[in-house]
């Protein structure tokens, strides 16, 4: 009996131990498999744009649906391969608003989850999908990392741009819906936008009314000059990655347009 307290003590003491390592367990084995093991998960993504933002996110193999030399991807129809490809994925990523968004829904398999990605190049919109992804795919310190590159990127190419504005004067700008992150990116005063649609002739007067200088256009949607006669001049925003999926491409192809478009050069 004089032992018996000691005992006791041991015994809460092992057992306390063992839940901690038993919950220290649980909590790695829970991790691995958000993680898939510790290797990154399959990935599928419709257009180049989406995968921009799953490899943003760390994924650097992407299984991409519309070969990027489609230039409008809406017309694309899928193949029996590429939705044999949607089944196989732990995620497909999407747009809502593409034409075969249902074809791709129903492809995907029991287990692969379906994100929709907010198709928006505006600083603050990507930064918070990377980062939704990477907390989607287990890849939370790679979506970190290039969140703040990326940071650090926009500020010196949006600074580079402001540079170039005629006799340091704000520009103003008319711009499709899916182009106005590059007015952000220029430090451009938006009197307007148009758009996806082509512009009616009633928009076509109250858009040339504003008189801007510059009309950014969406190369992947283009519906010809949008501001005739205005004096405007028009230049085409590439939204989509390449064939390298790489987003800060896009911003510094973006700036570089800007700026040659505003210096005149």
């Amino acid at each position: 009996m004089a032992h018996s307290r000691p005992l006791t003590t041991l015994t809460i003491g092992l057992t306390v131990v063992a839940g901690v390592l038993l919950g220290g367990c649980s909590s790695t084995a829970d991790q691995q498999d958000h993680s898939h093991g510790g290797e990154h998960p399959t990935v599928v993504a419709t257009t180049a744009w989406e995968a921009g933002f799953a490899k943003a996110a760390g994924i650097d193999d992407v299984k991409v649906i519309v070969p990027t030399s489609v230039h409008h991807a809406p017309d694309y129809d899928p193949k029996p391969s590429d939705l044999t490809a949607v089944a196989a994925a732990d995620f497909v990523l999407y747009a809502p608003f593409e034409p075969f968004a249902a074809k791709i829904k129903e492809a995907a398999g029991s287990h692969a989850k379906l994100i929709e990605v907010n198709l928006d190049n505006s600083a603050d919109k990507v930064t918070a999908q990377v980062r939704a992804l990477g907390k989607e795919f287990g890849t939370t310190s790679e979506a970190d990392a290039w969140t703040t590159a990326f940071a650090a990127e926009y500020d010196k190419l949006g600074k580079d741009v402001r540079a170039s504005w005629p006799a340091g004067k704000q520009p103003t700008v008319v711009a499709q819906v899916f182009s106005t992150w590059a007015a952000q990116l220029a430090g451009a005063d938006v009197v307007g936008t148009y758009g996806p649609e082509a512009v009616t002739p009633g928009q076509l007067g109250g858009l040339a009314a504003k008189k801007p200088e510059l009309v950014l256009d969406n190369a992947h949607m283009s519906t010809g000059t949008v501001l005739p006669d205005s004096g405007a001049k028009q230049i085409a925003i590439v939204n989509f990655p390449g064939q390298d999926y790489d987003l800060l491409a896009v911003y510094r192809a973006a700036a570089a347009t800007l700026t040659k478009a505003l210096s005149g050069s």
